[in-house]
């Protein structure tokens, strides 16, 4: 025991979405809580992604007249993870589907505005709802209500150990930025909501090694799997780690953010978002919307069909495009490549069916809206030798490997017509990783069969199995499985725990 140590009655590892939905909930409920995030700010991955959530029954549902029910989403949900067929935990997604109604309201009762509600085969109704202005607007509004509600939040201090005594969790040892160490003593237990390993060498290695992914840049570089160590080192088990989104291809981030990206999470400004994509006509919200979609998406497999090939950044190229490109992009260096074609396609890249990038429900980005949006990733030269100037790679390299693809037959559209143009870098990411620590029905962590006592888990550190395939069920699974954690773990509190809480108050 140091002098800095502190008792409280619930303990929070993680302050993205599910992090700040289960110290909420604890809080709400009268406990004092304690939420360490190891980076400076709050959001985790829940700020890194586009901000979607699939729901029923929400308002925005009723207002087009939409009468949906949890059950259908359970069953839409299967058809989604069917790839995954006997590998997903049906107890945790009927959670999830039972408690999205009720979550939707009360993450509009904290501030947040939602869009929607968006289609996405093979949802039988449209669900998907999109936070307003962006994604940062989670932890801005979550934050607040927190610490509205008493939560001691402490930015830029990691867990770096769980405490057990007697095969039950009582808290967890903590480190400050300058190396300072103090134990957080938690009477209900601990929660453990700090994301995924997306950016774990190391677990990627150990649970998805076969699938070569130890080495491919994360998405989120701070999604370094903290709670799954924790959780392991007490011998507990991780299901469905071999389960990994990507390697994708994404073009990589601009130096400055997006208008969208850039803007503040205020809740009227959402407001009066959600009434111009409502009244607005489309011509003026599109330039808007693509300055964000072509920022945070990755090129449509449908180009490659169409006639563009990759070249990697010695202007060879390297694989028929067909077949897994984003494994063979990571292979390369820097794990990037180029999406080379020529005026003959671009001409067809400017009205559906051939797009560049999409986002499900949302819009089509085309190559005007990459010209325009993304001139970091935009080029275009009349000759190849230019083109190779532009975009740095061996100009001899590059003329070798278009006379090479033109001179192949099989019906595959020649590059020959100038302009020439390529897209890029595009870079091989890992955007997320689905396991999880195995978990009871009531989040608690499981060792050998058995629940540990004291010890919770939620979000992609607690997804125990639950597979989350399509558009926003990741978001919707942080924030229900953090609630319920949240709420299991405050009314572990011993109760005479509880009485002198609130007596102290």
């Amino acid at each position: 025991m140091t002098t800095n140590d502190i008792n409280v009655d619930v303990a929070v590892v993680g302050g993205g979405g599910s992090g700040l939905a289960a110290a909420a909930e604890a809080a709400q409920l009268g406990r004092s809580v304690v939420l360490v995030e190891k980076n400076s700010e709050l959001g985790g991955s829940t700020a890194w992604s586009i901000g979607s959530i699939s729901a029923t029954n929400t308002p925005h549902q009723k207002a087009l007249g939409i009468k949906d029910t949890p059950d259908e989403h359970f069953e839409d949900l299967g058809l989604l993870n069917a790839c995954y067929a006997g590998r997903d935990n049906e107890a945790l997604r009927r959670l999830l589907v039972d408690n999205t109604t009720n979550l939707i309201e009360w993450l509009t009762s904290t501030g947040l505005v939602f869009m929607g509600p968006m289609p996405e085969d093979p949802h039988r109704y449209p669900r998907m709802l999109n936070v307003l202005p962006n994604s940062r607007a989670f932890p801005y509004h979550l934050g607040r209500y927190c610490r509205k509600l008493g939560v001691d939040i402490r930015t830029g201090t990691s867990a770096e150990s769980l405490i057990e005594r007697e095969g039950r969790v009582i808290g967890i040892l903590v480190r400050t930025p300058d190396g300072e160490e103090y134990q957080v003593l938690a009477r209900g237990g601990v929660i453990l909501a700090s994301g995924d390993f997306s950016g774990s060498a190391e677990l990627k290695e150990r649970f998805a090694g076969k699938q070569n992914v130890a080495g491919v840049d994360p998405v989120n570089p701070g999604a370094t799997g903290g709670g799954h160590k924790l959780a392991l080192e007490l011998g507990a088990e991780v299901v469905n780690g071999d389960v990994v989104r990507g390697p994708i291809l994404r073009f990589i981030p601009p130096t400055r953010p997006s208008l969208l990206l850039r803007l503040p999470p205020w809740r009227l400004l959402a407001l009066f978002m959600r009434w111009a994509t409502r009244n607005l006509p489309k011509g003026i919200l599109r330039p808007f919307m693509m300055s964000f979609l072509t920022t945070a998406l990755g090129p449509s497999p449908e180009l490659f069909r169409a006639g563009a090939i990759l070249v990697n950044k010695e202007g060879k190229h390297f694989t028929d495009d067909y077949r897994a490109p984003a494994k063979e992009t990571a292979k390369q260096t820097d794990a990037m490549a180029f999406i080379l074609f020529d005026q003959s396609l671009a001409d067809k890249l400017r009205e559906y069916p051939n797009f560049i990038s999409t986002a499900p429900g949302i819009a089509y980005a085309y190559i005007d809206d990459y010209r325009r949006n993304r001139r970091d990733v935009f080029h275009t030269a009349p000759t190849l030798d230019r083109l190779a100037a532009c975009i740095g790679v061996p100009a001899d390299n590059l003329a070798a490997t278009v006379q090479s693809h033109n001179e192949v037959r099989g019906g595959r559209r020649q590059i020959s017509q100038p302009n020439f143009y390529a897209l890029g870098p595009v870079k091989a990411y890992v955007v997320f990783t689905d396991g999880g620590l195995r978990v009871s029905a009531g989040l608690q962590v499981m060792r050998e069969g058995a629940p540990i006592p004291g010890l919770y888990a939620s979000g992609a550190a607690g997804q125990g199995g639950v597979l989350l395939e399509g558009h926003g069920h990741h978001l919707g699974w942080a924030f229900v499985s953090g609630r319920l954690a949240g709420r299991n773990c405050a009314f572990a509190v011993p109760p005479v725990a509880r009485r002198n809480n609130l007596l102290s108050e």
